[in-house]
């Protein structure tokens, strides 16, 4: 199905036009102002037929114009969004290989729905974040079903993080607004702020309001209280005039003049406010019906773009009026706007608080009316690249907080873009920044893998026992295990050490004197004194004594590894006497044995050894993952040098290998976000997560790509 373009006076009318062509199923591709409206370019969704648009009468047009587009810039912007889509969609369906899982039942997905329309969220935020439904909470209660809910919206919503670095950088805050939303105490509220941490004697006050009986005059009477200056622009005067008598002012508050969304004269006054490097705040009423507030928020945004500005944050005034306020948070979400501060009374500077994204979730979900108020339509659909670029970025901001090495695992693939030439340089100062500290190393076997040129890189491991995202390959590293060891702990900090085979007799004596942990895997057949004689460990399992049975996964299932282990001490003359450990692998649904396991340990670790065992365990599906991972870069990234598709292959396997293991809380909500990428119900198996890490980078590629173009004049 081709991508069709439709133009409108406003959204709205662009939207309308959409529907009656393709239906209330039409994805939406990408929107645009333009000088002759708003610009929308769809498709049709591929299981609905598209219908015949009828004539649109004229509309009157009543949005802010942007800038004139160059010419051509429509047929580039078309073509570069469908064929962006395009491969996203193809990208999709070759990644999407992993089987679906059956659906389960609509109950949980038709509640959660149910309580985001109910709390004043809109279909394209709903539709976002149930395509990553955690298949856990179908057997869920309410309550977990909320807490999941509430995290979900609590990483769409932009806050601020830390208020005192906003206020000593300073500079030149301007709030914009229309009229009656609460300005003048705001600018107040902010300036008491500063001067309870800072003092007054480096923040000054500004008003644009000459309009408004008696505005200077409240402006002066907070300045006089707060014993702070406080200047008054001319309604011609540029903000420039001012600057020289306010360069000893570290932080200076403007209050403009309140502007309806709709008055053209907007654009001049954002204009007149570019005399310096000013940052523009809006002011949005929470009690605000949601038509308002979205036409607010568009339109001051389209004034400021049209004036060469940003207008990416905004402050929240009269919370404590507002009835719901599910249909605000879902506007910010969907503009990207960043939430500095929530005003909440007429108190300076008591009824002023800095944005919590939770709080305010659970204040909007507590809120919900069992007879949902309309939400304005969204300006681009969920399915849309603005719904996609949504879920990828809250996406890429859990993986960058959770995961350690992730961000460098990133930079890693953003080095695949560039010349071969390049490659190599950039990878080592890259990897020479990535790998400062680690708590252990996880090491491969130092062997090609069976049928490949390359061996598995080497982990590391964090304080929390987690694997680092990005690997450390082994041919950087030193020649001869002591020279290993010795150059991860003076370099990395590493002290505990899962190890493939036995160490020898002088790594265990090197080891031995520092007090190193370690766990050893062993063979079956491998030879240890026990009762004055050498026997297999194969013979020992009768011996040792049950551990219990701890559940794994592997291969997206269930496992229980029953343990046991037995002291080796009375035969062992080494220095550091050893226990061995056995694993008895079952499926857990079917009961039927999956294999055995061995490892080695100094004694002294007693049960300390069971978690550096089991991790070992989890690691062993690594080498198959980064196998599969490489062949799919070599389909989409054959310009890559193969020690950085291997780097970035064996990052990709860890991440997708530590995301299945993990019963935390945020990882079941990042495997979720993840398989929904891939679109239906998917199991929880590291081979799709794999799959769909990889449609995650390429996805951003592709948006950052349509973004690019934006910014060099053809969106």
């Amino acid at each position: 199905m081709s991508v069709m373009r439709f133009t409108g006076a406003n959204g709205r009318e662009a939207m309308r036009q959409v529907r009656a062509a393709l239906g209330d199923d039409a994805l939406i591709l990408a929107n645009r102002h333009t000088e002759a409206g708003v610009e929308i370019l769809a498709q049709a969704d591929q299981a609905a037929p598209p219908r015949r648009a009828p004539a649109a009468a004229p509309v009157p047009d009543r949005s802010i114009p942007s800038p004139a587009a160059p010419a051509g810039e429509g047929d580039a912007f078309q073509a570069m969004s469908a064929q962006l889509l395009k491969e996203m969609q193809d990208m999709r369906a070759l990644l999407s290989r992993a089987r679906a899982a059956p659906s389960p039942p609509d109950d949980c997905r038709q509640r959660l729905a149910r309580w985001l329309a109910e709390a004043g969220f809109g279909e394209a935020i709903a539709e976002e974040l149930l395509a990553g439904l955690p298949e856990e909470l179908e057997a869920a209660d309410d309550e977990s079903r909320q807490a999941w809910l509430v995290r979900q919206l609590a990483a769409r919503l932009a806050v601020l993080d830390d208020e005192q670095a906003l206020l000593e950088r300073g500079g030149i805050l301007a709030l914009v607004g229309p009229t009656g939303v609460g300005k003048t105490t705001t600018t107040a509220k902010l300036a008491a702020r500063y001067v309870m941490r800072h003092g007054p004697g480096q923040v000054a006050l500004v008003t644009t309001d000459g309009f408004r009986i008696g505005a200077h005059e409240q402006l002066r009477i907070y300045a006089e209280l707060l014993d702070i200056p406080m200047h008054a622009l001319d309604a011609e005067q540029p903000l420039d005039a001012l600057l020289s008598r306010l360069a000893d002012k570290r932080f200076v508050i403007i209050d403009t003049v309140g502007m309806s969304q709709r008055d053209r004269g907007i654009i001049a006054q954002v204009a007149r406010l570019r005399g310096g490097p000013v940052r523009l705040a809006l002011l949005l009423n929470a009690a605000s019906q949601p038509e308002t507030l979205e036409e607010v928020i568009t339109n001051y945004r389209q004034a400021a773009h049209a004036s060469g500005a940003s207008l990416d944050d905004c402050v929240i005034s009269k919370h404590d009026e507002a009835g719901r306020t599910g249909p605000l948070l879902d506007a910010l979400m969907r503009h990207g706007l960043r939430l500095l501060f929530v005003a909440h009374g007429q108190r300076v500077p008591e009824d002023l608080m800095v944005a919590d994204a939770a709080d305010l979730v659970h204040q909007a979900l507590a809120t919900r009316r069992a007879t949902p108020a309309p939400v304005p339509a969204a300006s681009s659909g969920a399915r849309g690249l603005l719904g996609e670029g949504r879920r990828v970025s809250v996406i890429l901001d859990e993986l960058r907080r959770r995961l350690t090495g992730f961000t460098a695992l990133e930079a890693a693939w953003a080095l695949s873009a560039l010349p071969p030439s390049l490659q190599g340089e950039r990878l080592d100062a890259l990897l020479d920044r990535a790998h400062d500290a680690a708590a252990g190393m996880l090491w491969m076997p130092r062997a090609r893998v069976r049928g490949h040129d390359w061996s598995s890189p080497d982990l590391l491991l964090d304080d929390r026992g987690g694997w680092a995202a990005m690997p450390l390959l082994q041919h950087r590293q030193p020649a001869g295990q002591v020279a290993r060891f010795d150059w991860a702990e003076r370099t990395l900090g590493a002290a505990v050490h899962l190890l493939p085979t036995l160490p020898d007799g002088e790594v265990r004596e090197w080891l031995a004197a520092r007090d190193g942990a370690w766990v050893a895997q062993a063979r079956a057949t491998q030879r240890v004194a026990h009762a004055g004689e050498r026997r297999s460990l194969r013979d020992l399992v009768a011996l040792a004594t049950p551990q219990g049975g701890p559940l794994r996964r592997s291969k997206g299932r269930e496992v229980r590894v029953r343990l046991a282990r037995l002291s080796l001490r009375d035969g062992d003359r080494s220095p550091t006497p050893l226990c061995a450990w056995f694993g008895e692998l079952e499926d857990r649904e079917s009961g039927r044995r999956l294999g055995r396991r061995y490892w080695l340990a100094p004694e002294r670790l007693g049960d300390d050894a069971l978690s550096l065992l089991l991790g070992q365990l989890d690691a062993e599906a690594l080498p198959r993952l980064t196998r599969r991972a490489l062949r799919r870069l070599e389909e989409t990234h054959p310009s890559a040098t193969p020690e950085l598709r291997l780097s970035i292959a064996a990052g990709l396997a860890t991440v997708a290998g530590q995301l299945e293991r993990s019963e935390a809380q945020w990882a079941m909500d990042l495997r979720a976000g993840l398989l929904g990428l891939l679109g239906g119900r998917r199991r929880r198996n590291a081979e799709a997560l794999l799959e769909a890490l990889l449609y995650l980078g390429m996805a951003r590629d592709a948006i950052r790509q349509l973004g690019a173009a934006g910014r060099e004049g053809l969106g």
